[in-house]
């Protein structure tokens, strides 16, 4: 059956909607379109922490789903997580246009970045260590229980330690593909002189 547009159904007076109604379909268009469950806090922080949602309005909004049953509190293995319902899901379907694309765009983004953030500090470890003249970075770098790369690296001082740490955690994925790629890639040192030798004798 051809489903028809929502909005015919929509008086005036209800499409001047609030800024608080508006969070509500916001946050239930990120929870459908991420299909993944988020903690209070995860939520809070996709929401506000880049300034997309004003945090006010997002705890009005929270409180409103959860009463009008948009949203329920889930435990799944003692942590709490806010899940969309049946209900919810619809209604982010339905009424997402009245939220203009940029800003659904913008809170899906920030919901990427904060789980891709997550899975990466699952993933890698890191351990820093004095040694006789400077100190030890080990980076463990794991996909499940399988290690992917263990390496250690040496830094002069603890402020290169840490900088070296913090480099490689805005992106282990990355680096690890990086040195990948580099062993794939690397040659055979030749010296200049026996270079220029080998040219010579080619003649």
């Amino acid at each position: 059956m051809k489903m028809h547009n929502p909005e015919a159904y929509i008086s005036g007076s209800m499409k001047n909607v609030t800024e608080v109604y508006r969070v509500q379909i916001l946050l239930a268009y990120f929870l459908n379109r991420i299909n993944q469950l988020c903690t209070p806090n995860q939520l809070t922080e996709i929401a506000t922490g880049e300034g997309i949602v004003n945090y006010f309005d997002y705890t009005a909004a929270i409180s409103a789903m959860l009463e009008n049953g948009t949203i329920e509190l889930v435990e799944v293995d003692g942590t709490e997580y806010y899940q969309l319902t049946e209900k919810g899901s619809a209604g982010a379907e339905n009424f997402k246009k009245q939220v203009e694309k940029s800003l659904r765009d913008k809170i899906y983004a920030s919901g990427l970045r904060l789980f891709a953030q997550l899975k990466n500090e699952r993933d890698i470890s890191f351990d820093i260590s004095p040694e006789k003249n400077g100190y030890n970075v080990r980076c463990t770098f794991k996909e499940g229980d399988l290690t992917l790369m263990d390496i250690q690296l040496y830094a002069p001082d603890e402020d290169q330690a840490n900088f070296i740490k913090s480099k490689i955690k805005m992106n282990p994925t990355d680096f690890y593909c990086r040195v990948i790629d580099y062993i794939i890639e690397n040659e055979e040192y030749v010296p200049s002189v026996i270079a220029e030798e080998e040219d010579q004798l080619s003649f």
